[in-house]
């Protein structure tokens, strides 16, 4: 979340008020979007294989590192950005 709001961060700087909120969002998000898919399966990959090969007192840590992982990256990417550009919207209207 903090990779993608900093890129939101410096698209804003670049884009000034030309370009819309929406749009700068989605322009970042299309930038961090295989860093982060990339860096998570990664992670993900290695808690798995931990999961399987690794011994029972690492496996409920690992389990709960890889259900982590997918949850940060999902909520990063779909659900963070929709609820700032849903908060921007809203602080337009107000």
């Amino acid at each position: 979340t903090i990779v993608v709001f900093d890129r939101i961060r410096e698209n804003l700087k670049k884009a000034g008020s030309r370009a819309p909120f929406e749009n700068v969002v989605e322009t970042s998000l299309r930038e961090t979007m295989t860093r982060s898919i990339n860096t998570s399966l990664t992670v993900m990959l290695v808690m798995l294989t931990l999961y399987l090969f690794g011994g029972i007192s690492t496996k409920f840590f690992s389990l709960a590192i890889l259900i982590g992982v997918f949850a940060g990256t999902y909520s990063s990417i779909f659900i963070a950005s929709f609820l700032l550009v849903s908060w921007h919207k809203f602080s337009l209207k107000s």
